[in-house]
């Protein structure tokens, strides 16, 4: 069912608050079951918890209401939605983080965040060859079927999104602004066309927070975590797109990169990713190769006796019958990489045929 009124008010209330990230979110939620009942706890509660001060005496301030009843106004108009963590449209491959945003303001599409993303970044100041390649990559990567996932920046991040909608795909701009304060300004056209073309905008943040230099990295786990693999064009070796890529490997995402000219010093991010085990990409077959896992599992050995019973048919979903597991230990019963789990069971979500339930996934009947 999806959240009432009064709850969904008090998800943005707790959002509201200064100095509450995702983790503070997250224990107050597994502490009192729902955001009202820690809104009417008493403050000595929220200490028990190691919560600060000013965030339970800031809960109930004339501040605090107006931003959430100001989110709840821009619900109202079309193509605007706040996804929840823990709600069944909340992003599944985003959810495995521990530090998974607990709120997400969209507008588009938001049903286009459980489909096959691959993220692309690299430099804002990009060279034209970079540039060039990016969004060359990019129409590849929507033509085969894939969201081109990317953070609406200046250089590699434009060029991504532009690719995208070259070839008729469509393209997820993570910002680290609210939505109502796009990004740079100069991109405001490419994020209209975007929303045109059937792509979506996201942030975590709320929808008037300016940019803010501390809001762009954290951005980053975002980007990659909502994606299968994150491909870096471009990149110096002190670029923001390293920490993207780092990222990506944390939570256990492919990483690749294009390498370059050793005396370019935009290809120095790049050699050191591929040094540090990222995959050397040189044309988009490296990719797709790498990804088959996502839209072509290997048949199993047929028996003598006839078609194998459903459970073979898809070595996951005879793990999750056996009993409910986390991605990671489908990873390790598998032997399959946990990018390619993460793919598999988002089509078997889209399917019906698993769920998710307190962070283990598990067989649907049927």
């Amino acid at each position: 069912m999806p959240l009432s009124p009064a709850e969904l008010e008090a998800r943005l209330r707790l959002h509201a608050l200064p100095g509450f990230g995702p983790r503070r979110h997250r224990r107050l939620l597994e502490a009192f079951a729902s955001a009202s009942a820690a809104l009417s706890a008493p403050a000595a509660a929220w200490r028990a918890l190691g919560l600060p001060a000013a965030c339970a005496e800031a809960r109930r301030s004339a501040a605090v209401r107006q931003q959430a009843a100001q989110a709840l106004a821009w619900l109202e108009k079309p193509r605007r939605h706040l996804l929840p963590l823990g709600e069944p449209d909340y992003p599944a491959l985003l959810a495995e983080l521990d530090d998974a945003p607990p709120l997400l303001f969209v507008e588009g599409d938001a049903a286009i965040l459980e489909r096959p993303q691959l993220a692309m970044v690299g430099s804002r100041r990009a060279s034209k060859p970079g540039l060039d390649t990016a969004r060359a990559f990019a129409r590849q990567l929507a033509g085969a079927g894939f969201i081109v996932t990317s953070g609406l920046a200046l250089g590699i991040d434009g060029a991504a999104h532009r690719g995208a909608l070259d070839a008729g795909g469509r393209t997820v701009a993570v910002l680290g602004t609210g939505l109502r304060r796009l990004y740079p300004a100069r991109h405001e056209t490419l994020a209209a066309e975007i929303l045109e073309g059937g792509g979506a905008l996201l942030s975590e943040l709320p929808l008037d927070c300016p940019p803010q230099a501390g809001n762009f990295p954290r951005r980053n786990r975002i980007v990659s975590g909502l994606s299968l693999g994150v491909l870096v064009v471009e990149a110096g070796p002190s670029s923001g797109s390293l920490i993207t890529a780092r990222l990506a490997a944390e939570q256990g995402r492919e990483v690749y990169a294009i390498p370059g000219s050793i005396h370019h010093p935009g290809a120095r991010g790049c050699h050191r990713l591929i040094r540090d085990g990222a995959i050397l990409v040189e044309s988009i077959e490296h990719i797709l190769e790498a990804l088959r896992g996502w839209q072509n599992l290997a048949p199993p050995p047929r028996s003598q006796a006839g078609p194998a019973p459903l459970d073979a048919r898809h070595p996951l979903l005879a793990l999750l019958h056996a009993a409910p597991q986390t991605s990671e230990e489908l990873a390790l019963a598998s032997g399959w990489p946990l990018a390619r789990v993460l793919a598999a069971l988002t089509e078997l979500e889209l399917d019906g045929k698993v769920a998710r339930e307190g962070g283990r996934w598990q067989g649907c009947a049927g």
